[in-house]
This record gives structure tokens, C-alpha cells and sequence, in this order.
């Protein structure tokens, strides 16, 4: 690179073009179910039951939510622990949020995490119905109209140089890799078949016009599928 073109150089755009867009931990069934049918304030994964999903994440040592000694190692638990990595914002959808559609009939729900998220970051909420932006702990959610491309820019924004984590669900994540914005992901397939509800694709080998595909087997019975892109 000559000099000149160096002095070209908008001021962060080195920061900018090293931040990732990541899929992490997105777990699916065998028939490539990221969710069941029928989601409800009770039933948050509507009829799959959550744990033949992500029971690997589970039983790992570093699951932050672990209250007792134990959990396995290994490479279940290298994606546990990997998962806060470098991540400086998430991205997810209204229905990850929560099981309302429509406009807000009030502002109580503050999602499914209670007072403690586990992002630590902030988190950017894709609805055609903003509200006011809140803070629980050390999370902090806003709330966007807006499309893949600008969330995209907000979110990098607010992760001052670390990578952004894209958090689901399934709808959220199609619509990035249709815009082409995905650079990374993990997907864990669960040795379950939902049969029904949200899909993410139809088999991984859709995605392999634009990423490498490795296969990685897990003593767990989960198969992690990394992505990479071309």
C-alpha cells in the first residue's frame, strides 16, 4: 500500500472491516429446526423442549448459569466459553426478545432473562414496533426498525471494535445470510427432530455457495457445524 493510499483511509475503517458478524451456539434439530411450533410466553421454543436443543451447553462446565461444581470439558465447553469471546453487541429478533407481536401493550416485558441477562453487552431488538431503550444489570436493549445493513452499522457502533454476535431466532438469521452480512457461525445439531416450526435451512450444504463447511462431532451426540466464509 503506498502512502497515499493509507492517507485515504477514513478514520476506523481498519476497526470496521475486522469486526465480525458471528453466529454462535445456534442450536437446531437434525431436520434443521431452530425452534418448534406455537411459541407462547410458557413455551419460549414453542412445542421442542429446549433442553434436547441446548442440553449440550447445559452440562458444560463454563454454562454461566451452572450453581453446582462439575460440567463436562471439552469441545462442548470450548463453545460455552467461546461464546463471550470478542463479542462487544448482539443482534436478535423480536420473537428471541419475547412472545408478543404486534405493537406494545406496555413496556413490563423486559424479556425472557429476567434481571440478570447474559449478554453483558448491548443488544439490539429488530421490531416494527420500537419502544424506549432499557438497562438490566450490564445489558442494555434498544429497540429497531430497521434493516439488516443499518442494524448491522448501530451494532458495530456500540461494540467498539469487538465482533457482534447475530443471536436469532431462526427469521432473524436467514434474513442476514439473504443480505450476505454473515461472516461466521456455529451451529449445533442436536441428535433430535422437531418434525415442525421455525427452519433454518434445509441442510447445511445451502450455505456452502458462500462458506467453507467443517464438521466437528461431539462425544455429547451434538455435531458443531463452523462456517466460514469463501
Amino acid at each position: 500500500m503506498t502512502t497515499t493510499e493509507h492517507s485515504q483511509r477514513t478514520p476506523g475503517a481498519e476497526q470496521e472491516t475486522s469486526q465480525l458478524l458471528r453466529v454462535q451456539n445456534f442450536c437446531v434439530s437434525t431436520d434443521g429446526f431452530g425452534a418448534g411450533e406455537g411459541q407462547t410466553l410458557e413455551r419460549p421454543f414453542g412445542h421442542a423442549n429446549p433442553a434436547d436443543l441446548a442440553g449440550w451447553a447445559g452440562a458444560t462446565a463454563s454454562w454461566p448459569n451452572r450453581t453446582d461444581p462439575g460440567g463436562s470439558r471439552g469441545l462442548d465447553d470450548y463453545f460455552t466459553r467461546d461464546f463471550t469471546h470478542n463479542i462487544g453487541a448482539e443482534i436478535m429478533g423480536r420473537n428471541k426478545f419475547g412472545p408478543q407481536r404486534g405493537p406494545w401493550e406496555d413496556h413490563d416485558w423486559t424479556g425472557w432473562w429476567g434481571d440478570t441477562p447474559p449478554f453483558h453487552t448491548p443488544v439490539f431488538v429488530l421490531t416494527h414496533h420500537p419502544r424506549p431503550s432499557f438497562m438490566l444489570a450490564d445489558t442494555t436493549f434498544h429497540f429497531l426498525d430497521a434493516t439488516p445493513a443499518e442494524a448491522l452499522r448501530r451494532a458495530k457502533d456500540a461494540a467498539e471494535g469487538k465482533d457482534v454476535r447475530l443471536g436469532g431466532g431462526v427469521a432473524t438469521v436467514r434474513q442476514f445470510l439473504e443480505a450476505d452480512l454473515v461472516d461466521t457461525i456455529h451451529v449445533a445439531v442436536a441428535p433430535v427432530a422437531l418434525g415442525r416450526g421455525e427452519r433454518l435451512w434445509s441442510a447445511p450444504e445451502d450455505l456452502l455457495d458462500r462458506f467453507h463447511l467443517e464438521t466437528v462431532p461431539s462425544p455429547s451426540g451434538v455435531t458443531h457445524l463452523l462456517f466460514w466464509r469463501r
